[in-house]
């Protein structure tokens, strides 16, 4: 509906009514402009960050065709899928949204990845939008590991199929049917040559649900493919089509993990972990190294630690030593490597990184040893 202007009527009154008529054109002006326009990426392992805590990913890895999402507000939806895959097959593709981490890119802000035993649970909610004449399933990925990897391929993987269409199975064979989270599934168990892969298939396609994911790792535990003090890394849901895909969405996610319902520190069954770092830094003009010691000051062992820190406006990570540091920007998480991913009680290790900096160079303000605030000396 168009707005009522002034009427000028004497042209004393013109001033009035100019300034009147441009007031309301401005109103509309302003009320017209979009909050933030979408975002589409075609790249093949292109990423974006929506609701500014979760990934969305286009994730083509089955095919060399060419693949787009388009990042919403809330989720997204897939706007190219060229190309096709035999259906007995592996798919084209994953286009995904997540919390937590995935090769290296974390959501902002996520606690992940955290210890299965302090996990209190996990809530999640998603809508499909399914359309379109594709083959496909629509499906949450779940990854846990004996470590608290941020990169490359989990122990195990946990799939909970919503819907499928197509000629087209989970990898393995059935194993039976389970009820888990209130429903029943068909339950399939196999291995991909790299992982072993757990899928819950929903024996009707399913348009919306909001769940605890800590239901089926508490499954996927008592069928022997994950222990108690191995790690949650990602909660990831999308889509894998193997022929067409455009049309489908995701219209909303969302992922928290809580760790409140038990000790932060396993090791120490009295309370978290107790930890104090020092930050030192030598800065030249766009570039600087960090060295980082943390000390654990509990009276237990800090197994599989996770040290967090949001880098100031600017900074960015070009290499890391004697820990790995993902992602290179924003909120970042140190864990340790293989050889030193447990501190001693009043032990100390050391990392380090080089990265490159615009602007006043500033240093991190706050630091959290999996998940407790850590003083700073």
């Amino acid at each position: 509906m168009r707005p009522t202007l002034p009427q000028v009527r004497t042209p004393r009154g013109l001033l009035g009514a100019l300034i009147g008529i441009l007031a309301v054109v401005g109103s509309l002006v302003t009320a017209a402009a979009p909050a933030q326009a979408d975002t589409t990426i075609c790249e093949p392992f292109g990423t974006t960050t929506i609701q500014g805590r979760y990934v969305v990913q286009n994730n083509r890895w089955g095919t060399s065709a060419t693949q787009c999402v388009t990042a919403t507000d809330t989720g997204f939806r897939v706007t190219r899928a060229d190309g096709s895959a035999p259906t007995n097959g592996a798919p084209k593709s994953y286009p995904s949204v997540f919390n937590g981490c995935h090769y290296t890119a974390c959501s902002p802000g996520t606690n992940l990845p955290a210890r299965l035993s302090t996990i209190s649970e996990a809530p999640s909610s998603i809508s499909y939008g399914y359309a379109g004449d594709a083959v496909y399933n629509a499906s949450y990925d779940i990854w846990l590991d004996p470590t608290p990897r941020t990169d490359g391929v989990n122990r195990t993987e946990i799939m909970i199929w919503f819907n499928r269409v197509g000629p087209v199975q989970p990898i393995g064979s059935p194993v039976g049917t389970a009820t888990v989270g209130g429903r029943t599934w068909e339950v399939w168990t196999g291995s991909n040559g790299t992982n072993d892969v757990l899928s819950f298939v929903a024996p009707t396609a399913i348009g919306g649900w909001s769940f605890d994911v800590m239901d089926f790792v508490r499954a996927t535990v008592a069928r022997g493919l994950a222990e108690d003090d191995w790690y949650l890394t990602s909660v990831q849901a999308g889509f894998e089509p193997w022929q067409n895909g455009t049309g489908l969405a995701v219209n909303s996610f969302s992922s928290t993990v809580e760790t409140g319902g038990a000790p932060t520190n396993p090791g120490d069954p009295d309370g978290p972990a107790a930890c104090e770092v020092t930050y030192g830094t030598n800065v030249w003009q766009g570039g600087f190294t960090a060295d980082v010691t943390v000390t654990n000051t509990g009276p237990a062992p800090v197994d599989g630690w996770r040290l967090a820190f949001a880098l100031p406006s600017g900074q960015r990570i070009t290499n890391a030593w004697n820990a790995s540091v993902t992602p290179s920007s924003g909120t970042v998480t140190a864990t340790g490597l293989g050889h030193n991913a447990r501190i001693a009680p009043g032990g100390s290790l050391s990392f380090g990184f080089q990265g490159s900096y615009s602007g006043t160079f500033a240093e991190p303000d706050r630091f959290t040893l999996n998940d407790t605030a850590c003083t700073t000396a």
